[in-house]
C-alpha cells in the first residue's frame, strides 16, 4: 500500500480549485500557470503539508484532452516551483484512468475518487462504481505508488442504493482503497459517521472531506486519520480575477489548530 501520504501528521490536504477549464477560454495557460503556483505557494509557506488540485470541468464521460494535458503541466509546474508541499490529483469526470495518468505522470502521491464503489446519482446523473477500474489503470501503467483516496457515499450525490456507511466502506477496502473520505451532510453527521465506519473495524485511514474550520479541526482530528479543507482557507474578498485565491494568514492559523 503507498504510504507517504499518510505518514505525516496531522494530515491536513488543502483543495486547489483550479477554474472550470471549459468555462475559462478566455484565459491563457500563463494565467492558469501563475493562479496555481501562487496559491500552492499560500498553502507551503503556511506549513500546510499537502495539496490536491481539482480540476472542475464538468463533463458527462471522459475527462477532455484539455484536462488532460492542462492538468499535468500545471500539476509538474507544482512538483518543480513549490516540492515542500505533497500533491494530489481529482478530476472532475467520472473518470479513474485519467486522474490516475495525470499523477502518475505528474509524480503526484495520490488521487481523490468519487463513486468508487456502489452506485449515486449526481448532478451529473446516475454514474457507477469505478474502483475496478481504478485497480486495473493504475496496475496497468505501473503507478503503484499513487494511493487512492475513496470517497464512500460523497455529500454530494445520492446512493442508489441502500447499504450502510460501514457496508460501503468495507467494500472500498476490498476493492482496493489505501484510504477513504467520509462526509456528512454535516460536522456532527460526519463524526457520527466516522464512528460507525470505525466501530464496524474497517481496516484503513479516514480522511473527513469537507466542513472542517480551524475551530473543529482539532475534534476532527481527533475522530479522523487527516483532513480535506479549501473554503475555510480562501479570502473573502477574492475576486474572480484574482490570482491569489487562499489566504495565507487563514491557512496559518489552521495548522496551528490542526497541530494543537
Amino acid at each position: 500500500m503507498p504510504l507517504n501520504v499518510f505518514a505525516h501528521r496531522p494530515l491536513v490536504i488543502a483543495a486547489l480549485h483550479l477554474p472550470d477549464y471549459a468555462l475559462s477560454r478566455g484565459r491563457s495557460m500563463a494565467w492558469y500557470e501563475d493562479y496555481a503556483v501562487a496559491n500552492a505557494r499560500v498553502f507551503a509557506e503556511a506549513g500546510v503539508p499537502w495539496l490536491k488540485l481539482q480540476d472542475q470541468t464538468r463533463t458527462d464521460g471522459s475527462a477532455t484532452t484539455d484536462t488532460l494535458a492542462m492538468t499535468t503541466a500545471i500539476a509538474r509546474l507544482i512538483k518543480a516551483e513549490v516540492p515542500q508541499i505533497g500533491l494530489g490529483i481529482i478530476v472532475e469526470a467520472h473518470d479513474p484512468a485519467a486522474a490516475i495518468s495525470v499523477a502518475h505522470a505528474a509524480q503526484a502521491d495520490f488521487v481523490r475518487l468519487k463513486v468508487f464503489v456502489g452506485g449515486a446519482m449526481t448532478a451529473q446523473g446516475p454514474r457507477y462504481g469505478l474502483g475496478a477500474a481504478a485497480i486495473a489503470h493504475r496496475a496497468a501503467i505501473g503507478a503503484e505508488g499513487v494511493a487512492i483516496l475513496a470517497d464512500v457515499h460523497d455529500r454530494t450525490a445520492v446512493p442508489l442504493s441502500g447499504e450502510s456507511q460501514p457496508f460501503a466502506a468495507e467494500w472500498a477496502v476490498k476493492t482496493g482503497a489505501d484510504g477513504l473520505v467520509i462526509t456528512g451532510s454535516s460536522f456532527p453527521d460526519t463524526l457520527a459517521r466516522i464512528a460507525a465506519v470505525r466501530e464496524a473495524g474497517v481496516g484503513r485511514p479516514l480522511l473527513i472531506g469537507g466542513g472542517v474550520t480551524a475551530a473543529n479541526v482539532g475534534e476532527a482530528l481527533g475522530a479522523g486519520d487527516g483532513v480535506v479543507v479549501s473554503s475555510a482557507l480562501m479570502r473573502r474578498d477574492a475576486g474572480e480575477d484574482d490570482v491569489v485565491r487562499w489566504d495565507g494568514d487563514l491557512c496559518r492559523r489552521f495548522m496551528d489548530a490542526a497541530r494543537g
